[in-house]
């Protein structure tokens, strides 16, 4: 899955880097994965010209249609990096041996210190789940995950940075919006009804 990809040269000290960041996010996705999209997207595509806006935006579409986990999202921007450091699928085994590198290196970053640390706090708190402190905490989180799921719709919404050519998008988004929330529609309705806007060009 690619779309015209990048052409990028990464050293061992890129692929470390990389590593380390998905590390750091893992231990801020309060509320799942799909939180630390925005920041993603920044390092990813803004700071190291890693992937594209298409490449990553498509990645997180593609997960959030599959069936699974919202984490899988995750998996498919490595894979794009690594497909983009491997010189694409054209390549060939290099090709995809590299982008099956940047999968495990980014599903490894991203998975090992939020497994770890939920499975310690969650049987913690639930040892521990008449304290004050820890109904306060779950009370308190709820708006935070709230906060981080705005941010990653912006940043999806946003994709062109260009508000003439993005209000499509915005308009889409509202709407999606009010139906998730006034209705009970299958979201795979919304995501087909999307890629058919999207197939037609109107978003």
């Amino acid at each position: 899955m690619s779309h015209s990809p990048l052409h990028v040269v990464m050293t061992q000290a890129d692929w470390l880097a990389l590593f380390t960041h998905f590390l750091i996010l893992s231990l801020l996705s309060i509320g799942g994965a799909i939180t630390t999209a925005p920041e993603m997207q920044r390092y990813l595509v803004v700071d190291r010209l890693w992937l594209t806006d298409a490449q990553f935006n498509s990645s997180i579409a593609l997960a959030q249609a599959a069936p699974g986990p919202n984490v899988l999202f995750v998996a498919l921007v490595g894979w794009n990096v690594g497909l983009n450091a491997g010189g694409g699928l054209g390549a060939g085994a290099a090709g995809w041996g590299w982008a099956l590198a940047g999968m495990v290196v980014a599903m490894l970053g991203i998975m090992l210190p939020s497994a770890t640390l939920t499975f310690f706090a969650a049987r913690w708190g639930h040892r521990n789940r008449e304290l004050r402190a820890v109904r306060a905490f779950k009370q308190g989180v709820a708006p935070i995950v709230i906060a981080l799921l705005i941010s990653t719709g912006w940043v999806l919404t946003a994709a062109h940075n260009h508000p003439a050519q993005d209000w499509p998008l915005w308009l889409l988004t509202v709407v999606s919006a009010l139906v998730v929330w006034k209705t009970r529609i299958h979201l795979l309705w919304l995501l087909a009804a999307g890629a058919l806007l999207g197939a037609l060009g109107l978003v």
